[in-house]
């Protein structure tokens, strides 16, 4: 497993996240002003030095359950509020797109490219807020500082745990089913055709040698599909052509307004706690308690996004959602009541804490750090 994955993960899917953001906020009923006070915040908050060198520090890819949790928190760094049921919606849009990215990344290394074309598109959201322009430049500029070093060997593992991250992650979106690139049973519909990755050779030639390394003899074979030559290589700079368009929005094509998911039958998950669990939770309390929104003015009320149809098709996915057990086992944290999550998370640690001492097998009991943490919240 590689231990530089989760950089590029909130790089990609905070990415995905603000794509689908801006096309609601893009709707009659909300003021500029709102949508762009929304996007800054968030994008403010995503790349805040502080979190972003909490991210970069080496650490093994966290579960969806507090992937989903920090996620659900940075969505409500601004006035903008998301009831459970359409944060169940986002993430699933969202981790979906990346998965789709990351089966079709031409090489392990151009997985820098997608994570570029994100930031480029981030940029261009607040590209009237100079401050936070910066913040997005800088923390582009340590992303490359990290990354350019990998061999191509760290790239593929990198790669590798990403497809690991996602195996089981099977939703259907309709966008990707309206595109004929999902199936019905939610898997990704691979093409055999279009241009090779840059570096490689086009199959279905075979070329032999002799002793002196000559060539003698020249034959070709059917490859099953249509390929040409490789593209142009992307640029790996701060600023530059990506070549490749995955990571770009794909929300700006002129589509329908809805993209909605539905879940693919899948394998119920098992209710053992997880000892690492309680790990988990320490870090995401280390990034949570540097994510601070601004304070809201009172005159400045929080409005809410449907991911929705309607209200009504909101709060029948959100009983549903508490009927079926959810193949990502979240743990559901009201970002507007800091008080509620601080006790939330208080209890969860608890449960591991006492887990741990019936298992005669304690660890460093780090949970009045985590209270602590929490306190500053």
């Amino acid at each position: 497993m590689s231990a530089r994955t989760l950089p590029l993960v909130f790089v990609n899917l905070g990415g995905e996240m603000l794509y689908i953001l801006d096309q609601r906020l893009r709707a009659p009923n909300t003021s500029e002003d709102k949508s762009d006070k929304v996007m800054n915040d968030i994008i403010g908050t995503l790349f805040s030095k502080a979190f972003m060198d909490e991210l970069l520090k080496p650490q093994q890819l966290y579960s969806h359950r507090t992937m989903k949790t920090v996620l659900t928190r940075l969505a409500h760094a601004s006035i903008m509020r998301l009831n459970p049921a359409s944060m169940d919606r986002l993430y699933e849009l969202m981790v979906m797109a990346f998965k789709y990215q990351v089966f079709l990344c031409p090489r392990p290394k151009d997985l820098l490219l997608i994570s570029y074309n994100h930031l480029d598109t981030i940029r261009e959201f607040v590209k009237d807020t100079p401050v936070v322009v910066n913040q997005v430049d800088e923390a582009h500029r340590k992303i490359i500082e990290v990354y350019s070093s990998l061999s191509e060997g760290e790239f593929q593992l990198l790669r590798q745990t990403l497809l690991i991250f996602f195996q089981d992650l099977h939703v259907r979106v309709s966008l990707f089913l309206r595109d004929k690139i999902q199936n019905p049973n939610g898997r990704f519909a691979l093409s055999t055709s279009g241009p090779v990755p840059h570096g490689i050779d086009v199959p279905g030639l075979i070329r032999t040698f002799d002793s002196k390394g000559r060539e003698v003899t020249r034959s070709e074979f059917l490859t099953g599909g249509s390929y040409s030559s490789p593209i142009r290589q992307g640029s790996f700079e701060l600023h530059g052509d990506r070549v490749i368009r995955l990571g770009t929005n794909v929300y700006t094509v002129n589509r329908p307004e809805e993209t909605n998911t539905s879940k693919a039958p899948s394998v119920k998950t098992g209710d053992t706690p997880n000892l690492l669990a309680k790990e988990e939770l320490n870090l995401l309390a280390r990034l949570m308690g540097r994510m601070k929104a601004e304070n809201i003015p009172r005159a400045e009320t929080a409005f809410r996004i449907n991911m929705f149809s309607t209200d009504q098709e909101e709060e029948e996915a959100g009983t549903s959602g508490e009927a079926e057990e959810s193949i990502f086992g979240v743990i559901n944290i009201q970002a507007m009541q800091d008080e509620h999550a601080a006790t939330e998370l208080a209890r969860i640690a608890g449960q591991f804490a006492e887990l741990e001492e019936q298992a005669e097998n304690p660890i460093c009991n780090k949970g009045d750090d985590l209270l602590a943490m929490m306190d500053d919240l």
